[in-house]
C-alpha cells in the first residue's frame, strides 16, 4: 500500500512556493522571440561594398562650421546594394531598405557617443530628404528591382547635424540595417 505524506514544516512549504513562482517568472523573463521572412526573392545586401560590419567615414570638419543649431557640415555619401536576387522575367520587385537607429535623439537623429558635445549624425534618404528615426525607416521601394535584373542600389547620405555650438571632440553613432521585399 502506497502512503502520502505530506510537507508537514512551514519552512519547506514556503521553500517550495518560492520555487514554484521562481520557475513561473523564469518563463516569462527568458523568453527568446524569432522573427524572420519568407519571401520569393532574396538578395545579399552590402553597405559600400561591405556586407559585414560596414563603416561610413565621415571627414574631419571644423567646429566652426557646426557653431549654431541647425548647422549641418560633412555630408558623406553611402550605398546600400543589392546582388545575387533571383531575376524575375515578369515582374518587378519592391525591395525596401529598412533602418534603426541604435540611439535617437528625439529630433530622429543618430546620437553621438563620441566625445564632441552638441553634435548628431542626421541621415538623408536618396531624394535628401532629412530622414526621421524615431521610430525606424523605411525607404519606400527605394532597391526595387525591375523586370530580369539581378541588382540594384540606392544612395543615402549622413552629415553632422549642430544641436548647439558644437565642441572639438570624436562623432560615433551606430543603426542596424535590413531590406524588405514586397
Amino acid at each position: 500500500m502506497m502512503k502520502t505524506q505530506f510537507i508537514k514544516s512551514p519552512f519547506a512549504l514556503l521553500l517550495s512556493g518560492l520555487l514554484l513562482s521562481t520557475s513561473a517568472l523564469a518563463a516569462s523573463d527568458n523568453t527568446i522571440n524569432f522573427q524572420g521572412e519568407v519571401s520569393d526573392e532574396t538578395c545579399s545586401v552590402a553597405v559600400n561594398g561591405n556586407a559585414a560590419s560596414p563603416v561610413v567615414l565621415m571627414p574631419t570638419v571644423s567646429k566652426a562650421d557646426l557653431a549654431t543649431s541647425g548647422a549641418t557640415a560633412g555630408q558623406t555619401s553611402f550605398t546600400v546594394g543589392l546582388t545575387g536576387c533571383t531575376a524575375n522575367a515578369t515582374t518587378s520587385t519592391k525591395v525596401s531598405t529598412v533602418f534603426v537607429g541604435n540611439n535617437v535623439s528625439s529630433s530622429g537623429n543618430l546620437t553621438n557617443t563620441g566625445t564632441a558635445q552638441n553634435v548628431e549624425v542626421q541621415l538623408l534618404d536618396p531624394q535628401d530628404a532629412v530622414i526621421n528615426l524615431t521610430s525606424g525607416y523605411t525607404g519606400s521601394g527605394d532597391l526595387t528591382l525591375k523586370t530580369g535584373e539581378t541588382e540594384a542600389s540606392a544612395t543615402y547620405n549622413a552629415q553632422y547635424y549642430a544641436t548647439g555650438a558644437a565642441t572639438a571632440g570624436t562623432v560615433a553613432a551606430s543603426l542596424q540595417y535590413a531590406v524588405t521585399y514586397q
